[in-house]
């Protein structure tokens, strides 16, 4: 019905299920998904107790607008880099009253990759309210649509952990 894995929906369905338990709120600030995982979360009925909100900052500047993040980061590491996806995460919960953020940032290709910035290259910032953002780096494998699901499916992963934590 949305194209999305089942895989991913079922990970979703816990997410929130943990969350609600918790009485933990959820923003997401996606670059290179567009807006997955919130469709992934608010495909789920009653997400509406623990989705607080979602950016989608495809430009640089809708980056720095939305979420604060630095020009000086930008220019000094890139929008796909472990500094960008920090600062969206807590650009995220800066700009909410959500308890945990999510933020990816990432090249899911054709193009746009570099030397040093390849195809699938992705990185996933994490961080609790009051915490210090944690990030991930990956490489994923496959197309554009394997890049985004993958980026998809271990971003709920990890917001899962953290709201178990």
């Amino acid at each position: 019905m949305t194209g999305l894995p089942e895989t991913a929906l079922d990970a979703a369905a816990r997410l929130l299920d943990r969350c609600r338990e918790r009485g933990l709120k959820l923003a997401t600030a996606e670059s290179c998904t567009g807006g997955l995982i919130a469709a992934c979360l608010t495909e789920i009925a009653g997400s509406s107790a623990v989705v607080e909100r979602g950016f989608v900052t495809y430009s640089n500047a809708a980056k720095m607008d939305l979420l604060g993040v630095s020009a000086a980061t930008l220019e000094r590491h890139g929008a796909v880099s472990a500094e960008t996806a920090a600062e969206m995460a807590s650009g995220a919960l800066a700009r909410s009253p959500a308890d945990l953020a999510i933020a990816v940032t990432g090249i899911a290709g054709p193009g746009g990759a570099t030397p040093t910035k390849p195809v699938g290259l992705v990185f996933i910032g994490l961080q609790r309210r009051g915490g210090a953002a944690e990030v991930e780096r990956h490489v994923f494998p496959g197309d554009r649509r394997a890049v985004r699901t993958a980026t998809l499916e271990r971003a709920l992963a990890l917001l899962e952990r953290a709201a178990i934590g």
